[in-house]
């Protein structure tokens, strides 16, 4: 059978193939802002990563995807910063090991922060935490000592990466204690969390993010956080203050870093942008619920806060006897 189109009919199917044309090439031409996360899925900077991703969609109008590219402790997501094109479109969501410990533990981590990267925004700090894995009898930081003791002194303490605040803070707690306690590196918390939760390792160091869901049921115990104060997100668990372990700071960072070069109205944009997702209840609680404690910081205010830090941890990590690696 043959079909015979009036010519509005013939108009009206130009118009339409020219509108989906027109909606697939804006489609293709949508920009995505990709997060970098140097640590692999189910860790609690890649559980941050996604909570701010979801809200920053909203608040940019366009996809955000969460990159991860784990391994080195974060440096290799960190050098695909660096590779990225200053657009816009990639920044590296970070904590204070990658931007600030590495190049002072690294003797060629392949980027330089100070030249190569450029603040966005900070959003949140927090502090790490000694936990216990659940096949543990020790309910306490001082049952945990007494543990190790009755041992002979020596035990291994799980950490996320090598050469990071978590291997000089064991450090810091075996010679207070005066244990002889290993600091054992893993490439992230999750896999390190594995072995917590198989019982095949006593004890951890990392951040109240990378522990707190697995101590709210039940699965370790948090013993002890870093810092003065104790967390809302815990607030049972006693601060090292508490427990006589004074005399070096421990208050990292979260923030956003692009690449160097990108343009001042993009930094704008992304900026606004997470403060205004951080400012949302629901963000604002999820994060909290975290162990974050949430704040915006400017990328001036960031770059202030990672230059401090940089100058604490530089000298703890000198006085420790570390050499570059």
């Amino acid at each position: 059978m043959i079909h015979s189109f009036s010519r509005r009919t013939a108009v009206a199917a130009v118009a339409l193939g020219l509108s989906g044309a027109f909606g697939l090439a804006q489609a293709q031409s949508q920009p995505t802002t990709r997060i970098l996360v140097g640590f692999p899925p189910g860790g609690g900077t890649d559980a941050i990563a996604r909570v701010l991703a979801e809200r920053l969609k909203d608040e940019l109008g366009h996809p955000v995807v969460v990159d991860n590219k784990p391994g080195a402790g974060g440096q290799l997501a960190a050098q695909a910063l660096k590779a990225a094109a200053p657009d816009g479109n990639t920044v590296f969501l970070s904590h204070d090991h990658s931007i600030t410990i590495l190049p002072l533990v690294t003797k060629a981590p392949g980027y330089e922060p100070a030249k190569d990267f450029v603040p966005v925004a900070g959003f949140a700090t927090f502090v790490n935490a000694f936990a216990v894995s659940g096949g543990t009898p020790a309910t306490t930081f001082k049952g945990y000592v007494d543990l190790v003791k009755g041992a002979g002194g020596k035990g291994n303490v799980g950490i996320p990466a090598p050469a990071s605040v978590p291997q000089f803070l064991v450090q810091v707690i075996a010679k207070k204690n005066g244990l002889d306690l290993v600091a054992a590196p893993y490439r992230g918390s999750a896999p390190m969390m594995g072995d917590m939760l198989g019982n095949q390792i006593q004890a951890g160091v990392a951040s109240v993010p990378d522990f707190i869901e697995n101590h709210k049921a039940g699965k370790l115990r948090v013993v002890a956080v870093m810092g003065s104060q104790r967390q809302a997100a815990m607030p049972e668990v006693p601060t090292f203050a508490e427990l006589g372990l004074t005399g070096f700071e421990d208050v990292p960072y979260y923030g956003l870093f692009a690449p160097a070069g990108t343009p001042k109205a993009a930094l704008d944009r992304l900026a606004q942008a997470v403060q205004k997702a951080i400012a949302q209840p629901d963000v604002r609680d999820k994060l909290t619920a975290m162990g974050l404690t949430v704040g915006f910081m400017t990328g001036e205010q960031l770059g202030a806060r990672e230059r401090a830090y940089g100058q604490v941890w530089s000298r703890i990590i000198r006085e420790s006897g570390f050499q570059p690696q």
